[in-house]
């Protein structure tokens, strides 16, 4: 069973991080964000706007068009105390969700904005998700007559989950949105996405550099700091990825023609690493619970990851220390805390060439 080697203990990914620099807000214009750019073992301080700069003609983007399709939702019991539930996936009036609030078992009945819309539990997965049932109001809101008040009575009673260390309200949602998502279906936004404009796509595009987006739909376990149990299995929460038949060509034909990959986020890296086969990119639809960790061997000759700044102890910093090294991505994060760059969903952005 794969395991972390042992000279990499929990602790090794442990950071102090001031709270002032977890960025609250996005910053506007998207492009505006500080860029950090490691490149062998140097620094350099830039604007994300930047970016482009670093791309020529032949060279390939990849990106993660996943898009956040999960709620929240604020409510009660109907025997009372308050229960918040997160939906990560639903099919019509069904859906697998999270629920925090105080014995919650199978029947218990979940009331939202003082009863326009209501939730029956159904059953508790062995992960700790459950399966719910939703009724708009009186009406039976799996009818013909009833799916679209229902419909509107999700949307105006919830709203889109943010992670837990930010604290602001977020005005406009599709701020947590990248540019280009296009299938729903992640609980959480590929991050490192987060930064480009519309704009500076065309720019990119317009020199020839070709622009491919695969699909990772991002779980839960992105916020979550990773636990002794979770190294023993060596194994992460199961995630639905997919990568069509032309993106798959376009990043074969460039890395056998000499050029170079870019790759946007660690959901991105991950999607791409679970799908080689012989040095190939295979397309395909599947999951992954690919945990790449330092030690870990990548199979694609990746030019350069470009990511944001990761929770101490998350898979995703660990990810990144496996791509570049443990100190010089230490190193980076010391120099970007001095500098006071912003931090995790909504900060700043770091470019990584090995």
């Amino acid at each position: 069973m794969p395991m972390v080697p042992a000279m990499l203990p929990l602790s090794d990914f442990d950071y102090v991080l001031p709270k002032e620099l977890i960025a609250q807000t996005p910053i506007e214009p998207r492009d505006s964000s500080r860029l950090l750019v490691l490149e062998n073992g140097k620094i350099q301080h830039r604007l994300f706007s930047d970016f482009p700069s670093y791309l020529q003609p032949g060279d390939v983007l990849v990106l993660n068009d996943t898009k956040v399709s999960a709620l929240k939702l604020e409510g009660k019991k109907a025997t009372g105390g308050g229960v918040e539930l997160l939906v990560l996936s639903r099919t019509g009036t069904f859906a697998t969700c999270l629920i925090s609030g105080k014995n919650i078992r199978e029947g218990t009945e979940l009331i939202f904005g003082g009863g326009k819309l209501t939730a029956v539990v159904l059953d508790k997965r062995d992960d700790g998700k459950y399966h719910v049932e939703f009724a708009s109001g009186s009406e039976d809101a799996s009818s013909a007559e009833g799916r679209e008040p229902f419909e509107k009575m999700l949307s105006s009673l919830s709203t889109t989950p943010l992670p837990p260390y930010i604290r602001e309200k977020l005005d406009r949602s599709e701020r947590y949105q990248t540019v280009y998502a296009s299938p729903p279906g992640s609980a959480a936004a590929p991050t490192a996405g987060l930064h480009f404009t519309g704009q500076m796509l065309e720019k990119i595009g317009s020199v020839g550099v070709n622009i491919v987006y695969v699909t990772l739909h991002i779980g839960t376990g992105t916020f979550l700091h990773v636990t002794e149990e979770a190294l023993k299995r060596g194994k992460l929460e199961s995630e639905f990825f997919k990568i069509g038949k032309p993106a798959a060509e376009t990043i074969n034909n460039a890395i056998q023609g000499g050029g170079r990959l870019f790759v946007v986020g660690t959901s991105t890296m991950r999607a791409l690493e679970s799908s080689v086969k012989n040095g190939v990119v295979m397309p395909q639809s599947s999951s992954t619970e690919l945990f790449i960790y330092p030690g870990y061997k990548f199979k694609l000759p990746v030019h350069a990851l470009l990511t944001n700044f990761h929770l101490p102890r998350s898979t995703l910093i660990m990810l990144v220390c496996a791509y570049v090294g443990r100190e010089r991505v230490f190193d980076a994060y010391k120099a970007a805390i001095e500098m006071k760059y912003r931090f995790y969903s909504f900060g700043d952005a770091m470019l990584i060439v090995p």
